[in-house]
Order: structure tokens, then C-alpha cells, then sequence
């Protein structure tokens, strides 16, 4: 799927507004909410991102369970008509990870934004909260493109004060010892190194949900 990426960005602090703090000792429940790259394309199921970081994060202690709803092709408004459909009623977060497939086919960046504005405000009137997973428009598209695509995220972020990773990609793309052998999808060292960067995130918003309980 992607052959290399733009890596220009920064680490920005997690910031949100919780929308129902969970109790200490609960089980909080999670999806993993995105395309290819979230569902483990060409990987078995206990090696896909959510099934990775849900492992990390209960080996740090923490009670959470992490659902794969990943589906390979899937775009931002492929995303936005599975939404109420994909996630259950008693899920406390999403990890949202859509967009890639958006920019490899060239969708307008403003149909990209408009559909992750959209399952954001759905999400939160249902009561669960958002952790938004950014992507990099590819440097084939231009730069044009990249200017009106790569704001998206972090500025989606902001609006609504959610917990942000902003390159979901980080640390893997443009290692071949990280990717499959089609050069686009990371293999299980990479899906590894993925939920190892993405996992301080994550506990941030735990460890929030928990003292709020």
C-alpha cells in the first residue's frame, strides 16, 4: 500500500476530553477502527495492531481489550457508512486509523475531512471516546495535495481535544526489515514497533479514564 511516506511531523502530547470515565478494576473496551493496516493484512489475527497493543498494554498492567474492526481497502467513507454497524454498544474508546487508502486514490482531502469529522461527532454522541491514529499523504500526490491532506488530523485533534498519535506509520515505513515483502504493509516486526510507539498514548488515556473513575 505505501511505498514511502513523507515522515515530517512531531510527537504531540495527548490531550482530550473524557466522555465516561472508567471505574478502576473494569475491563475498558476498545476497536481498533481502520483499514489494512489496522486489520493485518496477510497476518494472523493475534499479530494485528489492536491483538499487538492490547498485549503491550495488559503486559504493563492494565485491563483492556482491543477488538480488530480492520478492513483491508477501506476508505474514509467506506468508514463512516460501517461506523454504527462496527462498533458495539459497550465500547469505551476507539482507536480511528482511516485516510490511507483516501490519499493513495487521490479522494479529495476535503471528503477526507469531512468523514473524520463525522465518525468523530458520531462516535461521541454515542458516549465513546476517540484516539486518532494521523496519516501522511504519499510524496507522489504532491505537494499540494500533502498541504491540504496532512492538517487534517492534527487539526481534527484539536477541534475536539482527543488523544492524537500523529503518523500511525512512524518508525516503520521505509524499513524493509519492517514491511511485507510487497513493500506497503508492515510485517509482525513492524505491527510490533507500530503498537510500541502508539502504546504511551493509549496508557495517557487509561490511566486518565481510571483516576476519573
Amino acid at each position: 500500500m505505501f511505498k514511502t511516506f513523507l515522515r515530517v511531523f512531531a510527537i504531540a502530547g495527548s490531550i482530550w476530553i473524557a466522555t465516561g470515565a472508567v471505574a478502576a478494576g473494569e475491563t475498558v473496551r476498545g476497536v481498533g477502527f481502520g483499514d489494512s493496516l489496522m486489520a493485518g493484512y496477510q497476518l494472523a489475527p493475534g499479530d494485528a495492531f489492536p491483538a499487538r497493543l492490547e498485549a503491550a498494554l495488559r503486559a504493563d498492567g492494565y485491563a483492556v481489550s482491543i477488538a480488530n474492526a480492520g478492513v483491508s481497502g477501506d476508505t474514509t467513507s467506506g468508514g463512516l457508512a460501517r461506523l454504527d454497524w462496527s462498533i458495539p454498544e459497550d465500547t469505551d474508546f476507539v482507536i480511528l486509523e482511516l485516510g490511507a487508502n483516501d490519499a493513495l486514490r487521490g479522494i479529495s482531502p476535503e471528503i477526507t475531512r469531512q468523514n473524520i469529522e463525522k465518525m468523530i461527532v458520531q462516535l461521541r454522541a454515542r458516549g465513546i471516546d476517540v484516539i486518532l491514529a494521523g496519516m501522511q499523504a504519499p510524496p507522489n500526490m504532491g505537494s499540494d495535495y500533502a498541504a491540504a491532506f496532512n492538517p487534517i488530523y492534527p487539526e481534527m485533534a484539536e477541534k475536539y481535544e482527543l488523544p492524537f498519535y500523529p503518523f500511525f506509520l512512524d518508525g516503520v515505513i521505509g524499513d524493509g526489515s519492517k514491511l511485507l515483502d510487497d513493500g506497503m504493509h508492515p510485517n509482525t516486526d513492524g505491527v510490533s514497533e507500530m503498537a510500541e510507539r502508539m502504546a504511551p498514548v493509549v496508557k495517557t488515556y487509561l490511566d486518565r479514564e481510571q483516576s476519573e473513575g
